[in-house]
């Protein structure tokens, strides 16, 4: 069972800590993406319901799982949250009595899995939750392994008056352990999260060993292309007509 990152005092304060993800200009195109792709959604992750909320108001009918109890609670409580089914779960292994057309998982939360083997039962469990040529979306970043400068294992990914974010990599484990400080009401806050970093070619074997290929992919939501220079992808597999 992965570790619970996410307790009652990072979901009290989730939109706080990180409002540029609550950005219409970032839901949006998120939204807009994934409503074109299926009817029916399961998001791995669902996490407040960021990207669940808006979908089901498009009409979509969507279903979440995860981890956090309190990170659900959160989004029980927002309005027209019983559009959302939810159980609280690894993503990576509970399964539903559903089919759906498209399986989702946004922001990074791929690596939450820290193992290989559990990012290999992650797409199996999306490719168990499709129908027939449905397809599973991951947006992740690539990892910054070429920002590091020689001999270095941290790298600043967030730089600001009220918030400073570090990640530490391990790359003989491809662990990268994200530290995030927040100044607030003159105290200071920490949090600290490991992930299993993993390279948009890896993910690609992990969607052939649960029987998907890649359909599509993009630097981000707006489909601007992916290039050797692009810091993050959005990813569409599609599972096999007749699997």
């Amino acid at each position: 069972m992965p570790e619970d990152s996410f307790d009652e005092r990072i979901a009290a304060t989730y939109e706080a800590k990180w409002p540029e993800l609550f950005d219409p200009a970032v839901i949006e195109p998120a939204v807009s993406f994934l409503a074109g792709l299926g009817g029916a959604a399961l998001e791995f992750g669902v996490g407040t319901g960021r990207i669940a909320l808006p979908l089901a108001r498009r009409g979509v009918r969507v279903e979440g799982i995860d981890l956090s109890a309190a990170m659900i609670a959160r989004l029980r409580a927002e309005p027209g949250a019983a559009a959302v089914r939810t159980t609280v779960g690894d993503f990576a292994t509970t399964r539903l009595d559903a089919t759906f057309t498209l399986v989702y998982l946004v922001r990074n939360t791929i690596t939450n899995l820290t193992t290989q083997d559990e990012q290999v039962e992650c797409f199996r469990n999306a490719a168990a939750h499709l129908e027939p040529g449905g397809r599973f979306v991951i947006e992740n970043y690539v990892p910054e392994l070429r920002r590091l400068p020689p001999g270095e294992t941290v790298h600043a990914f967030a730089v600001g008056q009220e918030h400073l974010g570090f990640e530490e990599y391990d790359v003989a484990s491809q662990i990268a352990t994200s530290h995030h400080y927040w100044l607030a009401d003159g105290r200071m806050e920490t949090f600290s999260s490991r992930h299993r970093y993993v390279w948009p070619s890896e993910l690609d074997l992990m969607a052939r060993i649960a029987g998907m290929r890649l359909e599509e992919r993009w630097a981000g939501w707006t489909r601007t292309p992916f290039t050797g220079e692009s810091r993050s992808h959005v990813s569409v597999w599609r599972k096999a007509d007749g699997r």
